[in-house]
């Protein structure tokens, strides 16, 4: 019998695959699924097995990392084309579903009457029958609603498709890119053929913290299929995390977490705002936040939007087993761009709360509220995406993400409702990708290029975020560093320049904020702030 205990590598990093692509929210539900599945991984992976020396060029230039182009071998075509046949295989019930969507697109674009809808039920494509509901709107122009609940309990739910991939950054000379390649077994990593569910995932994280015996990881492993060069043993080590998790005493305690992270915490109570907590070598443990800092519990976890790096499910299943509530915006209900938070971590045993703007979570005095999230979305009626304002021992902070500020008469409204903020937190991604980066693949026809252009995924700049800081009267400010940080590379495929728009609009806010004195600052990785 093997009694050894064993803690989990620092520098273990985890990807959650779905159908051998990394996991980001909009896989999770079955129909947006479909469109992603058919109408970005086969396609470009098709592209690739059609012109590999094309994609093989492009990925070695660093100015399109995150474009679409596999980052493989012409060793690995043939694979590649295997996993094409795979998909074709064992996916067809979702290729159906994919094209459904299509089909009740161009029903209802026929429909121009504005005469009642009824009679489209019997017309509804098969894959989609009893799982929607047509209506007109006020200018009697037709649409639908997905019956989202439905859905995820229906065979196009695919658990099966779900596997777990884990890596070391000692095999590595950087951690690759998540969104532009699927993940082939190969000799830097391995693979579990293992759902988002399985008992071991969230036993193993708890390992970074309480240690494990030798003979229960081999238990949490034997039942699960592995592939790739590297073997389960390879990820525990005897030796002891060099950083731990300190308690915070009195007043409230902010930490920057890297990318548009945020911890807050009191001697009560501890919250986390979009987390996102890379992995990192021992070597890095005075440059970012690492798993071993973090609290034994998390009270809450808030979730600002849906995109994949604030709600990041690789590291929310990496703190599953210590987290409590998790909070997230409502959706529309129903439609396609805008698929439910809550339902999409109800799946993966998540204890959840919806909230609409301005509702209020009471916490040990104080209280956690939602507020109103304009623009980021290209335009689409996104419902699901808030800020948070968290008010602890009379401290109050705000926290926008990606908040922009189209219309300030909003923050005129709630400056009067939330003065005196401590701190105001708000990124300066000015400069996003063309709406349908994101969003393209869920969409039936294709979208004019004047429109791509025009609509884009921008946060805000200088001139929106300064308004802010004045209606809040904020006393000091905090810049996330979306796209400065090396550590987060492996997901944002950014490299500022000095020159970039957004850095030059980052220190031109910084300017502007010290004009009217207060202090402001660009975080970095990692930062702790004590407000008391």
């Amino acid at each position: 019998m093997d009694n050894k205990l064993l803690y989990l590598r620092e520098d273990t990093y985890f990807e959650p695959l779905i159908n051998h692509w990394y996991a980001w929210p909009y896989l999770l539900p079955p129909v947006t699924a479909s469109r992603y599945i058919v109408n970005t991984h086969r396609r470009i992976m098709q592209s690739f097995v059609k012109n590999y020396k094309l994609h093989i060029l492009a990925s070695k230039e660093k100015v399109l990392t995150g474009g679409e182009f596999l980052n493989c071998t012409e060793e690995q075509v043939e694979d590649i084309q295997a996993l094409i046949t795979e998909l074709d295989e064992n996916c067809g019930d979702l290729i159906e579903l994919s094209d459904a969507v299509k089909h009740l697109d161009e029903l209802l674009f026929n429909h121009t009457s504005g005469e009642t809808i009824e009679g489209l039920y019997d017309k509804i494509p098969g894959p989609l029958k009893g799982c929607v509901e047509l209506f007109l709107d006020m200018e009697h122009r037709p649409s639908y609603r997905l019956i989202e609940p439905l859905l995820y309990r229906s065979a196009y739910y695919k658990p099966g498709l779900q596997s777990l991939s884990f890596g070391l950054l000692s095999k590595v000379e950087e951690r690759p890119f998540v969104l532009s390649t699927p993940r082939l077994p190969d000799d830097s990593h391995m693979q579990v053929d293992a759902d988002f569910n399985a008992p071991l995932i969230d036993e193993i994280f708890k390992a970074r913290e309480v240690p494990i015996s030798a003979e229960r990881v081999d238990e949490l492993f034997q039942d699960y299929s592995q592939s790739g060069g590297l073997s389960y043993r390879d990820f525990f080590t005897t030796e002891k995390p060099t950083l731990v998790h300190e308690p915070v005493e009195e007043g409230v305690r902010l930490r920057y977490t890297g990318h548009a992270g945020f911890m807050v915490e009191t001697k009560d109570i501890c919250i986390l705002v979009d987390p996102i907590i890379a992995s990192r070598d021992a070597n890095k443990a005075d440059e970012m936040i690492g798993h071993s800092e973090l609290p034994a519990s998390i009270d809450y976890i808030l979730l600002t939007h849906t995109h994949m790096d604030h709600a990041n499910i690789e590291t929310l299943l990496q703190l599953r087993y210590k987290t409590k509530k998790v909070v997230v915006p409502k959706n529309n209900g129903g439609t396609l761009v805008d698929p439910s938070l809550r339902l999409m971590l109800k799946q993966l045993n998540f204890d959840v709360i919806e909230v609409d703007d301005l509702d209020e979570i009471s916490i040990p005095d104080g209280r956690i509220v939602s507020i109103p999230f304009l623009g980021e979305h290209g335009d689409l009626n996104i419902r699901s995406k808030t800020a948070w304002y968290v008010e602890a021992h009379g401290k109050k902070c705000f926290f926008g993400a990606d908040s922009s500020n189209p219309d300030r008469n909003l923050y005129q409204q709630l400056g009067k409702l939330f003065t005196d903020l401590d701190v105001l937190a708000i990124g300066m991604e000015c400069v996003g990708a063309p709406y349908t980066w994101a969003y393209g693949a869920l969409h039936t026809k294709k979208v004019p290029k004047n429109i791509k252009n025009s609509r884009r995924l921008d946060g805000s700049d200088c001139d929106q975020a300064l308004p802010m800081v004045k209606e809040f009267n904020a006393k000091q400010v905090c810049v996330y560093a979306i796209g400065l940080e090396p550590c987060f590379k492996y997901f944002n495929g950014l490299e500022h320049e000095e020159d970039s728009r957004q850095v030059l609009e980052s220190n031109k806010f910084l300017s502007a904020c010290q004009d009217i004195n207060v202090p402001a600052e660009i975080m970095f990785c990692k930062k702790t702030i004590n407000l008391k």
